[in-house]
């Protein structure tokens, strides 16, 4: 009779582990930013190599830098671009970015 009936039912189960449900999520989560992040940007590094691989001379290009020039000629890692006239300079590969148009620098 010391004992109150509260403390003489079982006390309840607690949760067995994770279950789909909690779990659910988490990958709905991860599916989410794989194709707003990872994909998009996985497709611009490849166009990108694709786009430097292309490169030869005559190309009208802009380096990183912003400057436009014309490809006078190209090596295995870098780049000789004419700015101007009589005026050159060497420039890494990758600090390509954008491919010009034929005949864009005729109308700067």
């Amino acid at each position: 009779m010391f004992i109150s009936d509260a403390l003489a039912q079982a006390a309840p189960a607690g949760p067995a582990g994770m279950d789909w449900v909690s779990i659910l999520p988490l990958i709905l989560m991860f599916v989410i930013l794989y194709f707003l992040i990872i994909r998009p940007q996985t497709k611009r590094a490849k166009e990108q190599k694709s786009m430097i691989d292309a490169l030869q001379k005559g190309d009208e290009v802009v380096t990183a830098g912003g400057t436009a020039g014309r490809i006078t000629k190209v090596g295995d890692a870098y780049l000789t671009v004419e700015i101007a006239p009589n005026v050159e300079v060497h420039v890494q590969k990758q600090a390509v970015t954008t491919l010009l148009p034929k005949g864009t620098l005729k109308a700067l």
